[in-house]
């Protein structure tokens, strides 16, 4: 059985309440009760963990090597920031997909870079809470066919 780590960044815990405009009104739980939906009508199991703090995120990423697949990673605003979550997805070698809930390329000129999309294996942005489900089966996929 495939098995992913859903990994979100800062800020996510306030879903549903933090620019429902933007983010829309659905929460970070409803988001991974959704996921877990998903993985057991499609044999997957999922982890799901969230964290405003950018070293427990990559302590999280490199948790992961050796016990999981693949990752989801919606790093919110350490995208456009971070190298030590670029670093960390690259070291541990398990394909990620990159994940945003708006389209970060509709949006202000500094979310246009990403630190992330150079290690991914690909990004799915824009489609709401419904890119989760997009980002797992795509995921699944590609491990399907790397195999």
């Amino acid at each position: 059985m495939i098995s992913l780590l859903i990994l979100n960044g800062p800020n996510l815990n306030l879903l549903g309440t933090r620019q429902p405009e933007i983010y829309g009104a659905t929460t970070l739980a409803d988001i991974e009760a959704m996921c877990q939906a998903h993985g057991r009508e499609t044999n997957v199991t999922v982890s799901f963990d969230q964290s405003n703090h950018e070293g427990a995120l990559v302590d999280a990423i490199h948790a992961a090597r050796g016990t999981h697949d693949g990752i989801i990673l919606n790093a919110g605003a350490y995208t456009h920031t971070s190298v030590a979550l670029r670093d960390a997805i690259s070291a541990v070698e398990l394909p990620t997909v990159e994940l945003h809930l708006s389209n970060i390329h509709a949006r202000e000129e500094f979310r246009h870079t990403s630190y992330i999309a150079s290690v991914a294996i690909g990004v799915i942005c824009g489609f709401g809470a419904a890119g989760y489900p997009l980002a797992m089966d795509a995921l699944t996929s590609y491990l399907h066919t790397s195999k």
